[in-house]
């Protein structure tokens, strides 16, 4: 298991902001270094066939008959780009964190019959830019939402972000390890192992349902383990594949940083540990956070599968875990959560 650590934030940029002005297009065009073609290209060819086995088969879900009891769960974009995750039910709910373009949310929003009003509030993990470009532009628009992060993720972005200072009178204080309610849900922040500042993952119950989301994280520490076994669904970051990082093109400096324990986890860190907490509670778990660069969704399923005893081809049976890889740049489809061995999938 992952070495569990506590650690010091620096006030140091994200991982990857040094790449964030890249658009989307460029990126899925660069090259692969050909110190790991040969490894990329088999690994590819294998993982590929057994994400598409594993791909659930369900059909999309008329909105009129989504359960009550029931957790709604949406990714808008997970990854070095931009991540944010709408997490509701049939009264509206939150976003985590807010690093994907705001029109891109409003129209996810209405692909499940969904507006900004419908939106409760925002939940930031942390203040690197991946995950707060575009807070102010959404509140500012839509004055009825209140942010909701420590007043050191607060004072984080003020000091490393060209956000305006008005996003203070949005601000809604919270404090980890204590709960905190929005609508239906309680949500506690808890702390997570990461180079932002004060950085925090999110354990949301509603009703007996219970989800945990830790979207950057270098090592799994007691507070991630303690979350993380009480969830029937769960959000982990799945970031690089190691020998891709070690043979990449980032500078050896950027390589320390992700691998450090207030980085990112690796495939098999996070495949072990998932291991090591399933239970007859857990239902649900997507992998999140992949790197454009060192990672790809079929490996990242394909270790994580492995570990988790899943087997090829099989549809998942009522009960037993369901394993989904987060898109890094689209949306994914609407699941709906349930605690009774089932998910729904309602694809846009």
């Amino acid at each position: 298991m992952a070495k569990k650590t506590t650690y010091d934030p620096k006030n140091q940029p994200g991982l990857f902001d040094i790449f964030d002005s890249l658009p989307a297009s460029h990126v899925e065009e660069l090259p692969v270094h050909p110190s790991i073609e040969e490894f990329v290209v088999e690994t590819r060819a294998r993982a590929k066939e057994t994400a598409r086995q594993y791909s659930p088969l369900d059909e999309p879900l008329d909105i009129d008959t989504r359960p009550r009891n029931s957790i709604f769960f949406k990714s808008f974009g997970s990854g070095s780009s931009g991540n944010c995750a709408f997490v509701g039910d049939r009264s509206g709910g939150v976003l985590i964190d807010a690093g994907v373009d705001s029109r891109k949310v409003i129209d996810g929003l209405a692909t499940m019959d969904l507006t900004m009003n419908d939106i409760r509030g925002i939940c930031l993990t942390h203040d690197h830019s991946d995950h707060v470009r575009y807070v102010y532009s959404l509140v500012r628009r839509h004055n009825h939402i209140k942010v909701y992060c420590t007043p050191k993720v607060l004072s984080g972005i003020m000091r490393r972000h060209s956000i305006s200072r008005r996003l203070k009178d949005y601000h809604q204080p919270i404090y980890k390890e204590f709960p905190f309610k929005i609508g239906t849900f309680e949500i506690t922040a808890f702390e997570v192992s990461h180079d932002g500042t004060d950085n925090a993952g999110f354990h949301i119950t509603c009703g007996d349902l219970a989800m945990t989301v830790a979207t950057d994280l270098g090592c799994i520490t007691d507070r991630v383990d303690y979350y993380m076994r009480r969830a029937n669904f769960i959000v982990i970051e799945s970031n690089y594949d190691a020998e891709m990082l070690r043979n990449g093109r980032y500078p050896v400096h950027l390589k320390a940083r992700i691998a450090a324990d207030n980085g990112h986890l690796d495939n098999k860190q996070t495949a072990h540990f998932l291991s090591e907490i399933r239970s007859e509670q857990l239902r649900n778990v997507f992998l999140c956070h992949l790197s454009q660069d060192n990672n790809t969704p079929a490996i990242a399923f394909a270790t994580v599968a492995e570990a988790l005893g899943l087997t090829p081809g099989l549809r998942p049976q009522p009960g037993s875990i369901r394993l989904e890889v987060l898109p890094r740049f689209d949306a994914s489809p609407l699941f709906i959560l349930k605690n009774n061995g089932k998910t729904d999938r309602q694809d846009s």
